[in-house]
């Protein structure tokens, strides 16, 4: 097998959603409790098209349905069979590593072994005061735990000592998993926590939502270079980046652009951002931008385009944008697992 049909065959492609509160056909909102659901049956349909992987973010936020994705995930496991379930990210800086391990561990036994985690220390902030942390520990607080959690993956009676939380001195954690859970970690783009990931041997997952994947691949090349000389073999690089799909680039991105056009300014307004407008979505579902928007065909000319820029292992889609509606993801869904991703095997292999 050529080197281009080996990557074309080898390359993972997956689904992410925030269970962004969405609107019905009609325009009406939709409660949390409906919009968590869909999410479960988005989940479905995804593993029914063949990915490899769903994930589920975690917000606590009116904006976003979902605070609890291992909750969501282990309805999803008992309703497939073949697809990876994990987050997008857990906002590992206020949680207790121990308590995450654990479950997933038990997500890991309901789903047969297709648990994974990714770990971040979210966009958003509103975790740390609702669960009593001090933004001022941010940093430390996510390394603190980084380095706990990595120490309870080898399911061994633990002694850790930081500022963060209590001493452990013999802990365990159960249930024993049967097969290791694969972990990454997300990453928006610092140096620094590229040779992070490569330092406690976890994948490196960027989060990549402006501009071209090009401009990624310094990281890349680092963290591959930190992976060697930290003594790890080869660790998996994967992107995720927005976008939607539907039967023409037009109806794509007349069902988007309100969405993420009603999204954007929300929480600009918060950050201080401008109104997002026509000209910058424009610019975004470019082959410049970083939202894979339009046909298939584009769709997947595009991810081939990513794919080789960055060697990557992985390509997760957020498919869940604003307040863009289930029947459009679920048809968003079914043409990226049916159309786009062999179409992109077929430009990956050269053919």
């Amino acid at each position: 097998m050529t080197d281009d049909a080996s990557r074309a065959a080898a390359v993972e492609f997956g689904l992410d959603t925030f269970g962004d509160v969405t609107a019905d056909e009609t325009g009406a909102t939709l409660t949390d409790a409906q919009t968590i659901r869909d999410v479960v049956e988005q989940a479905v349909v995804a593993d029914e098209t063949g990915l490899a992987f769903f994930g589920v973010g975690e917000h606590h936020r009116h904006e976003f349905a979902v605070s609890s994705p291992e909750i969501v995930l282990a309805a999803a496991a008992a309703r497939t069979s073949q697809i990876h379930l994990g987050t997008a990210v857990t906002v590992l800086s206020s949680d207790d590593p121990v308590r995450l391990y654990e479950r997933f561990a038990t997500l890991q036994a309901v789903s047969s072994g297709r648990a994974e985690i990714i770990l971040g220390r979210g966009s958003f902030t509103e975790s740390f005061p609702l669960f009593g942390y001090d933004l001022h520990d941010y940093e430390e607080l996510f390394e603190e735990k980084l380095d706990l959690f990595h120490q309870l993956r080898a399911e061994q009676p633990v002694a850790w000592s930081g500022r963060t939380r209590a001493a452990l001195t013999d802990a365990d954690v159960f249930p024993k998993t049967e097969t290791p859970i694969p972990t990454w970690i997300g990453v928006g783009g610092s140096p620094e926590s590229v040779v992070r990931t490569a330092r406690y041997g976890f994948g490196l997952l960027l989060a990549i939502i402006g501009g071209s994947p090009a401009r990624f691949r310094p990281y890349v090349d680092l963290f591959h270079r930190s992976t060697a000389s930290f003594g790890h073999g080869a660790l998996p690089v994967g992107v995720h980046s927005p976008g939607h799909i539907a039967d023409t680039d037009e109806e794509a991105w007349e069902q988007l652009y309100p969405a993420m056009e009603y999204n954007r300014n929300a929480i600009g307004r918060e950050r201080g951002w401008p109104p997002y407008s026509r000209a910058q979505f424009a610019h975004d579902v470019s082959p410049e931008g970083a939202i894979y928007a339009g046909s298939p065909e584009r769709v997947a000319q595009k991810i081939a385009d990513a794919v080789r820029t960055l060697d990557l292992d992985r390509f997760d889609l957020k498919f869940s944008n604003g307040t863009l509606s289930h029947a459009r993801m679920l048809r968003s869904i079914e043409l990226y697992g049916t159309v786009v991703v062999p179409r992109v095997r077929e430009l990956l292999a050269g053919e």
